[in-house]
């Protein structure tokens, strides 16, 4: 693999009144010939029509953030990247490519993760042309090389990880929705080993949609609201026990009323309901005793 060898040109100002001169000078002879003019005379206004159309010819332009690529007879001759009125030898092939940053709005593909179900993900991937050898003679088409390498880094990145942490919430491993900054990082290196062989420099990777399938879709919503409320109604029985065992640690301070067991029992079972029960509670007064 060559790299990219970078060449300057002429000034195309300087070329450009050069090609019109001969070009003058061509007509002029040819105007200026009789019926019947010399060999020598009309050889030489041919030939200065010949050189004046082939200065002209290697005349080019190189606007901003371009390059021309410069091609003789298949061999590579270099890159001008240098932006403005150009001219280069009139053999040369000049083929035009874009330096700007272009926008991947990768399409929405159904993969498997890492946990086997099925999910939707996209990614917006921002690149530009690095190197202009690899990018035209390296690869076929390095645009296209681009989308195809995109996905395919998008696949492999999403088989790695699941999407999710449901069977345990205190893991701690890496999942595709709960790190996405560093889902991201890691589908930025990807694509940057990618594309190398094309020349194409990354310069942002983000992942742009990510959801379960649709068929899965309604089934992982139960499954996350089920886990949602266990983890609920588990703050809310840890934070009752201890009120309930702050309450009864008080009274036993203040000796605010004397308890025995089975009236402790009664207590604990009250305040429980109270505190853990998913509607208002009903006071009842009891104007008896819990004795016979």
């Amino acid at each position: 693999m060559n790299p990219e060898r970078s060449v300057k040109g002429l000034s195309g100002y300087g070329m450009l009144f050069f090609g019109f001169v001969l070009l003058a000078a061509s007509v002029w002879s040819f105007l200026g010939l009789g019926r019947r003019p010399p060999m020598p005379t009309l050889l030489t206004a041919l030939g200065l029509f010949i050189v004046s159309s082939l200065v002209l010819a290697g005349l080019f332009i190189v606007n901003p953030n371009e390059a021309k690529v410069l091609v003789l007879f298949g061999k590579y001759a270099g890159t001008v990247r240098e932006n403005g009125f150009r001219w280069a030898n009139p053999f040369y092939l000049k083929k035009r490519i874009s330096l700007r940053a272009r926008n991947l709005n990768g399409e929405k593909i159904k993969v498997n993760d890492r946990a086997g179900n099925p999910i939707q993900i996209a990614a917006v991937v921002v690149w530009q042309v690095q190197d202009t050898f690899k990018a035209l003679f390296d690869v076929e088409h390095y645009e296209s090389y681009v989308v195809i390498q995109s996905e395919a880094a998008v696949r492999h990145l999403a088989g790695r990880y699941p999407y999710d942490n449901l069977e345990d919430d205190h893991d701690e491993g890496m999942t595709l929705r709960g790190g996405m900054d560093q889902v991201s990082k890691e589908l930025e290196r990807e694509l940057q080993e990618r594309f190398q062989r094309a020349g194409i420099r990354v310069l942002e990777a983000r992942i742009s949609h990510l959801a379960y399938a649709p068929e899965i879709a309604e089934a992982m919503l139960r499954r996350q609201q089920a886990a949602a409320v266990v983890a609920a109604r588990f703050q809310i029985v840890n934070g009752a026990v201890s009120m309930v065992e702050l309450a009864l640690e008080k009274l036993s301070e203040r000796k605010v009323v004397s308890l025995d067991e089975e009236r402790k029992a009664a207590m604990v079972s009250n305040l429980l309901v109270v505190l853990c029960s998913e509607s208002a509670a009903s006071p009842v007064i009891n104007a008896g005793t819990l004795y016979q």
